[in-house]
């Protein structure tokens, strides 16, 4: 399993996953770069991800949809708002309606990835920032650390493909 752990801070209103890779930084920055890379893992197995609109740029946006099971779309969207390769993304997000346009019940938060070369294998972490403890908790009960980790099982055997070509 490449997450090594997870937090959940009541107190500073964040949630912080650490996962690590048999995989250089460069490599693993990939995986934010490319839309077709990021689609392969950004969504947990039973709800995939497909990216209808994603400008990596500071400025940039993304907007998405996770398919379940039962063919229900869950939509959210991006605002980027720094991006240092290969060590730091950071991103505005939250849900979208059927429309792409944001829900403002649901809220905002602040997603923080960086990256970090542990001895040739790569240390993501990521952090979510919360406006609320009501919010951290909704996210938290909706499954988002589940879903983080589900989505994130799916990274190594995309990293692995460029290692057995």
């Amino acid at each position: 399993m490449t997450v090594i752990s997870s937090e959940k801070d009541a107190e500073a209103l964040h949630f912080r996953l650490v996962a690590e890779f048999d995989a250089g930084v460069e490599r693993v920055w990939r995986i934010w770069v490319d839309r077709t890379q990021l689609q392969r893992w950004w969504g947990p197995p039973m709800w995939p991800a497909t990216f209808e609109t994603y400008e990596f740029e500071e400025g940039g946006r993304a907007a998405y949809f996770m398919t379940g099971p039962d063919g229900e779309k869950a939509r959210g969207w991006w605002r980027i708002t720094a991006v240092v390769p290969p060590r730091l993304l950071t991103f505005v997000d939250g849900f979208a309606d059927e429309h792409g346009d944001p829900v403002p019940d649901m809220g905002e938060t602040t997603a923080t990835v960086t990256l970090e070369d542990v001895g040739g294998r790569t240390r993501m972490t990521m952090t979510t920032s919360f406006r609320s403890l009501e919010q951290l908790e909704q996210m938290v009960e909706m499954g988002m650390e589940e879903g983080v980790r589900a989505a994130l099982g799916q990274v190594d055997a995309l990293l692995a493909e460029d290692a057995s070509a």
